[in-house]
């Protein structure tokens, strides 16, 4: 029997729109809860919101519900998928991956592997597009798997941010500098370990510098290979647009995507994100 292979990512996979419908990737929103109201992720609400109403409100956050990721697989059984493909945000970072991995132990009907991909926002957008690719291309289960495993250890993930509250309020502030850091005006350039934790990749005076220190990244990652680039914002629309410009002028970019990061992840960052993801190709 000829394989149906369907694809499940979650809200803060900062996917663009339009190539999830193309697609039919099944998007599943986490959740913003406000004193009065809760919010499905990019869907009920939107990043400009979020910031708006900070400092004086920050909602707290919650993953996919368990009865959104039954319904998901239940309708792609209907569907008559046989296969599926589940990547989420790193364990490490929130509790999606094992809520999902629970909910597929029960589904009998279709083959489901779920993947703690251990990065977030576009690290792990960038292997939902590859999966997606490599699906319609006619590449079976096995070795659309295998492309995964080797693109992951290949995703490179780095952000800046205007300040740590925000991450620390969240308790995802893991292994990135702290207090004495941000005393000495020292902005952390953030990325993701193997494990999928924060840490602090190095650190730069001032703004200005921090933002240089990403397009220095980029310049290296350029220099004697091609890559496939993801340019991030949350609420940095100015800053943002000015490092796409740059980067357009840079040889060896294959393909280069700009995205801004979902409201649940702008929760935990605030505003002032300025972020690039990578991987050579």
């Amino acid at each position: 029997m000829s394989e149906k292979i369907a694809l499940i990512c979650d809200s803060m996979s900062d996917l663009p729109e339009n190539f999830a419908k193309e697609h039919g990737i099944k998007v599943l929103p986490a959740r913003l809860i406000y004193p009065h109201r809760e919010y499905l992720d990019g869907i009920e609400i939107q990043p400009e919101e979020v910031y708006s109403r900070m400092p004086q409100e920050v909602p707290t956050t919650s993953m996919p519900s368990l009865l959104d990721i039954r319904t998901a697989f239940e309708e792609l059984i209907q569907e008559g998928f046989t296969h599926c493909i589940a990547l989420h945000i790193s364990s490490a970072l929130s509790g999606t991956y094992e809520s999902v991995k629970m909910v597929a132990q029960d589904i009998k009907q279709i083959k489901i592997q779920v993947i703690d991909t251990r990065t977030l926002s576009m690290g792990t957008g960038w292997m939902v597009i590859e999966a997606a690719r490599d699906i319609k291309a006619g590449l079976d289960f096995e070795s659309i798997l295998e492309g995964l495993k080797a693109l992951q250890d290949k995703v490179q993930l780095y952000y800046i941010l205007e300040t740590l509250e925000y991450l620390r309020r969240g308790g995802r502030i893991g292994k990135v500098a702290g207090m004495i850091a941000e005393f000495l005006h020292l902005k952390p350039v953030i990325s993701v370990n193997t494990d999928g934790e924060y840490f602090t990749y190095c650190k730069a005076k001032g703004r200005r510098k921090s933002i240089e220190k990403l397009v220095e990244i980029v310049q290296n990652a350029v220099r004697e290979r091609e890559i496939n680039l993801a340019v991030l914002h949350g609420g940095a629309p100015q800053e943002f647009e000015m490092l796409l410009k740059r980067f357009k002028q840079f040889p060896n970019i294959r393909e280069l995507m700009a995205s801004q990061i979902t409201p649940v992840l702008g929760v935990h960052t605030g505003p002032g994100l300025l972020g690039v993801c990578f991987y050579e190709v």
